[in-house]
């Protein structure tokens, strides 16, 4: 039997019981029907907890409301026995923390020190990133109930880690994103600060990945400063690569084409639009004693592939090709036109390669489903006059698990292939 206690409910409309009812934890602003305070005196209040029910007052589950946000409600429960109080978010946390060093290899795996310890409603924690880089936790957050209790789960995280041997030094809040406006949150970023403990002097820090190293600007790199998804594809390249001539493409801080020269290649050219990111490569090169076999461009990928294709100079010809371009589109409305940036980098760096070649292609948006990445593959194919050898379909690395019943944790794409 559900447990009286003081908090507000929600009736919402038979689509949103069906999706709820499925395992989704989101309830859209127009699945909303009706909110009632369940006692007098109580609120409801935007950050604060809500309980959700069917027409016919089934409970369903409880989560965070928000007028601000689209995504009216985010369930964190469907228990209607949880008390959401510190034990609650302990308990979460430490469910979280053992699946990690479950699939990330054991309490003792390198893995776990270059990780993503919290990924969202994977995790039953809605809005939520938290990437370690070594020492350094880094979070960034996304719905208002999370951010009004982070005062109560980052100290229980830090706790956690630190009683299972793990040497955390800091969290870093990476929250300058303008999706934060949307739930009514203002932008920001610097060291959460941590009862009792100075934070500290500096901005980037080293991690180890697959025996490279790398340095991680946590402050200034993308999203939380490394992207830690591709880790297990990046062994896959890496296997592949003795004694070939590399182009990574969309290279950031080089890590799929480190890995490419760390395997044995030949020679890996690393190309980036972004100088910093090019400079931190570079940089990532000289840390692995690679240089020697590397080489760093700054350009648009989507004009130096034409180039590429009219050059005669041997320095110009590869024999693997790795795409791996930041998500070309974020909504359902564009991706008509991401489908053809894809397709046209595929079909440049499908005639670039010589027949035998090899070819990893990626894509790391949602939006972009498998079967429309699958029917753009064939297209750019056909109309490169190639033909697709399937080597390897993967996914992210299991530290971002996905959940079936939330297709928005599926959404990274990779495909290995040899060229003939």
């Amino acid at each position: 039997m559900k447990t009286i206690r003081q908090i507000p409910h929600a009736v919402i409309t038979k689509k949103g019981e069906r999706a709820a009812e499925g395992g989704h934890p989101w309830v859209y602003d127009a699945e909303v029907e009706a909110l009632f305070p369940s006692f007098e005196g109580t609120e409801i209040t935007d950050g604060g907890l809500i309980d959700v029910l069917t027409e016919k007052g089934k409970y369903i589950g409880t989560g965070f409301y928000n007028s601000h946000s689209k995504i009216r409600i985010r369930l964190i429960s469907r228990n209607a026995n949880d008390r959401f109080d510190e034990s609650f978010w302990e308990r979460k946390l430490r469910y979280a923390w053992e699946y990690r060093k479950t699939v990330m290899g054991g309490a003792d795996s390198p893995d776990l020190k270059c990780c993503r310890v919290i990924f969202g409603e994977a995790d039953g924690f809605p809005g939520l990133t938290v990437d370690r880089f070594s020492e350094i936790l880094v979070t960034q957050t996304l719905s208002l109930g999370i951010e009004q209790r982070k005062d109560i789960i980052f100290p229980l995280l830090v706790k956690i880690l630190r009683e299972d041997g793990q040497d955390i030094r800091a969290i870093y809040e990476r929250n300058d994103v303008a999706i934060r406006k949307l739930e009514g949150m203002e932008e920001g970023k610097g060291f959460y600060p941590l009862a009792g403990e100075t934070v500290p002097d500096y901005y980037e820090t080293t991690i180890t990945e697959n025996g490279v190293q790398y340095l991680v600007d946590f402050k200034e790199g993308q999203k939380t400063g490394f992207f830690l998804d591709q880790k297990y594809n990046r062994l896959a390249v890496a296997r592949l690569a003795k004694g070939k001539r590399v182009l990574d493409c969309f290279t950031h801080t080089g890590s799929f084409a480190l890995n490419a020269a760390m395997g044995g290649a030949e020679h890996v050219r690393a190309v980036d639009i972004s100088e910093s990111a090019i400079q931190m490569a570079r940089e990532n090169a000289r840390r692995n004693h690679l240089e020697d076999r590397m080489s760093f461009v700054a350009e648009n990928v989507f004009d130096l592939l034409p180039q590429m294709m009219e050059s005669h100079d041997p320095d110009d010809q590869f024999d693997f090709i790795i795409l791996d371009p930041p998500a070309f589109t974020k909504s359902r409305k564009t991706v008509d036109s991401a489908s053809r940036g894809y397709k046209e980098i595929n079909l440049r760096a499908m005639k670039l390669l010589p027949r035998g070649g090899y070819l990893a292609t990626a894509s790391c948006s949602h939006f972009m489903r498998e079967d429309l990445f699958i029917k753009m593959l064939e297209s750019a194919a056909r109309d490169a006059g190639r033909e697709l050898r399937q080597i390897e379909v993967r996914q992210q690395a299991p530290d971002h698990p996905i959940l079936w019943n939330v297709p928005e944790t599926n959404y990274l794409k990779f495909f290995l292939f040899q060229v003939v």
